[in-house]
């Protein structure tokens, strides 16, 4: 296959004689060195120890622990006891494993080595960090703190975590220090992910702004002052505010005691397609606009004091290593981005398209680099529902391992990746795990068994992943 930056992935690349970008393989020799950790051994890098990024030549990269030049290759969710079926205590994957391999450690060690010869070199969120250094190939970790989200589950009523309430801090700062300090010396752990999938904007999840979820919090709470201070401060009187927004208070202090405020637009999900919608509709009504305005200025707030936050209480924690963000589960807002880009050393994100590249590319304007958190495709012909759970459906195992070449190919042509991660390790249960997903994400079956074409396609594209990244062009701002 032919890769963006004229790098074909196959055996018969090694041998290539120098031109241009493929000069790369001579370079580095026909079998490139490694590291102990998979990385790229590389004259002008050092090690300090642990993950760190850098920038050659306006591309980045991760520097493992030995000073290897490194693109985090993962797998989530590698873990024994994956996906009980709903509402039940019985979890088939582990039922089949047990009687395959007997224990919980021989299996770590099977796993491991079965990774790492598939060429991947991370296992991602929601693993069995032991999996890592249970095989003879030393493979990273990257867990999630879920700060965030762990304050959320005491405040039943937020959609998203009060970042303005006082305790939010204290929790965030406890919460860190329980989650992260035990790992502060680890030289295996690339990174960790503050949370997954919080609710930002309008998504799959709801038509809320985070505005109104915070105009609609319970009266006392700090979240709901802050968003009517904010109003307060922009519009000269009430009367201007209410021209826009069309509630039934009639005063700031009748807003601050109204049981509920509707929105009075909905807008789409963020996106390319959809912002130009907006942007067209929004020239239509100026009203619009300004509620747009208040939305997007309120989120941007939102997002800088969540960031901040977050990113001090784990770098108190733990100094030594990345902060790789809160795994957006789709596009957020622009305000979003701006201010993830100035708190984190690495963006992550979801995203379940054949071509992650328009996403990236709304990421790379805060100069930072960002990984590819979770992505997958499913197949017909593997004998699952495939009824729920993110991402397209597709014929065949083949048509999986065609998808997967393309969209990591596509990735690595972008200068600011620095690594993807695959959801998820085995399949869900065809009865529906906890929230009803039944889908074919595996690299195994549930009984364990390898899906032979996906697998023998990611050794292949996993091999070849530097030389696909060095080649990929820098952008021209």
């Amino acid at each position: 296959m032919l890769v963006p930056g004229g790098i074909e992935i196959g055996q018969e690349a090694w041998a290539r004689p120098c031109d241009g970008f493929v000069s790369l393989d001579c370079c580095w020799g026909p079998r490139l060195r490694r590291t102990k950790w998979g990385g790229l051994i590389d004259d002008g890098l050092r090690g300090s120890g642990f993950f760190r990024v850098a920038e050659r030549d306006g591309v980045f990269w991760l520097v493992d622990p030995a000073g290897g030049r490194f693109l985090s290759k993962g797998v989530d969710t590698v873990r024994f006891d994956q996906d009980r079926i709903g509402g039940t205590e019985r979890v088939p994957y582990a039922e089949a494993c047990r009687t395959k391999y007997g224990s919980l450690q021989i299996w770590r060690t099977v796993v491991s080595d079965r990774l790492a010869s598939w060429k991947f070199n991370t296992v991602g969120c929601w693993s069995d960090e032991l999996v890592a250094s249970a095989g003879s190939q030393l493979l990273a970790t990257a867990p999630t703190a879920e700060l965030g989200a762990s304050f959320r589950l005491h405040r039943r009523e937020q959609v998203f975590p009060d970042v303005f309430d006082p305790e939010f801090s204290a929790h965030i700062r406890a919460s860190a220090d329980q989650r992260c300090r035990h790992r502060r010396n680890d030289p295996g752990l690339l990174g960790t992910f503050i949370d997954n999938e919080l609710y930002w904007s309008p998504d799959w999840r709801g038509a809320d702004e985070l505005l109104t979820l915070f105009l609609n919090l319970p009266s006392h709470r700090p979240g709901r002052v802050a968003a009517i201070s904010g109003l307060q401060a922009h519009y000269r009187d009430f009367a201007q505010f209410n021209a826009v927004w069309r509630t039934q208070a009639r005063s700031w202090e009748e807003l601050g005691r109204i049981e509920h405020v509707v929105a009075p637009f909905v807008r789409l999900r963020p996106g390319v397609l959809n912002d130009a919608l907006e942007t067209k509709a929004n020239l239509a009504d100026p009203a619009r606009e300004a509620f747009s305005a208040d939305c997007d200025a309120f989120v941007a707030v939102v997002a800088d004091r969540y960031f901040e936050l977050c990113v001090s209480a784990i770098k108190t924690a733990d100094p030594n290593h990345l902060v790789l963000g809160s795994r957006f589960g789709y596009q957020p807002l622009a305000g979003v981005i701006a201010a993830a880009g100035r708190h984190l050393d690495v963006i992550s994100f979801n995203c379940y398209e054949f071509d992650p590249g328009p996403v990236i590319d709304a990421y790379a304007a805060t100069g930072k680099p960002c990984l590819i958190a979770e992505f997958s495709f499913r197949g017909d012909d593997a004998g699952l529902p495939n009824t729920k759970g993110a991402g397209p459906r597709l014929a065949t195992q083949l048509d999986r391992a065609r998808a997967f070449e393309g969209y990591v190919a596509a990735a690595l042509s972008k200068p600011n990746v620095v690594g993807y991660h695959w959801f998820e390790h085995a399949d869900q249960p065809a009865q529906g795990r906890f929230d009803g997903e039944d889908s074919n994400f595996g690299t195994v079956t549930i009984d364990d068994r390898v899906y032979d074409e996906l697998t023998k396609t990611m050794t292949r594209v996993n091999a070849a992943a530097e030389r696909i990244h060095a080649a990929a062009v820098p952008a021209v701002i």
